[in-house]
């Protein structure tokens, strides 16, 4: 009996190492590979172009009588930078502030003349624009869409002449507002693309004759709507 315990002893001995070395080779343990989790969440700078255009309207006073009004189509390029920060909530809200500044030649002019001499010619520019602007968007892993809105400010000129002789001629820094839409998407973890629309109303400039024609003044409100494109390094 005692000798029919020690072979069952010993036998199990010897099986157990097989057995274990049969189970590591049927079912292996392979590592698992952590994929980090994008985030939005930091500051960021880069540049845009992009297009915009809608109209410039105009109304003549006479020592502040209404004498005429009248309407102009704009349209341009522009170019430019932005810079702003991300902070994006375990919800994969994202909430943000950006502020962007842009060389503009959008413009809207007209012009007439007789026998090719001229005898009116009236228009607006709008030299440069910026905006300061809240983003709220919601995070879907790499892209964010987003809505947009904020204050808006622009240098616009305006010019008209009468025979040739200068009726007005005026520049000025103008504040409005501006709201819009967006999305972007993250091409690497540093890199993303963005395309957004803004609507930008500069608000209304006044605008005096020259000493030739005293009393006549006009105002000029200034809006567009403009189409961009743009990367950003995210920090």
């Amino acid at each position: 009996m005692k000798r029919f315990l020690l072979a069952t002893v010993a036998l199990a001995a010897l099986s157990a190492p097989a057995a274990a070395a049969d189970l590591a080779t049927k079912y292996p343990v392979k590592a698992v590979a952590v994929v980090p989790v994008f985030s939005w969440t930091g500051f960021y700078i880069g540049g845009n172009v992009g297009y915009g255009g809608d109209s410039f309207t105009y109304d003549v006073n006479y020592f502040g009588s209404p004498v005429a009004s009248a309407s102009l189509n704009s349209s341009g390029f522009y170019a430019g930078g932005q810079i702003g920060y991300n902070y994006q909530f375990a919800n994969n809200v994202v909430l943000g502030i950006e502020t962007d500044l842009q060389w503009s030649n959008i413009a809207g002019n007209v012009s007439a003349s007789v026998l090719g001499l001229p005898v009116v010619s009236a228009g607006t520019t709008i030299d440069y624009f910026g905006t300061i602007r809240a983003r709220l968007g919601y995070a879907i892993d790499r892209f964010l869409p987003y809505i947009t809105g904020g204050v808006a400010y622009g240098k616009t000129a305006t010019s008209a002449s009468v025979l040739g002789v200068q009726v007005f001629d005026k520049s000025s820094t103008n504040w409005g507002w501006t709201i819009g839409a967006g999305g972007e998407f993250a091409i690497t973890n540093n890199w993303t693309f963005k395309a957004e629309y803004l609507y930008v109303d500069l608000g209304s400039a006044s605008v005096d004759a020259v000493a030739i024609a005293p009393g006549l003044s006009a105002s000029t409100d200034s809006k567009f709507n403009s189409f961009r494109a743009g990367v950003n390094y995210k920090f």
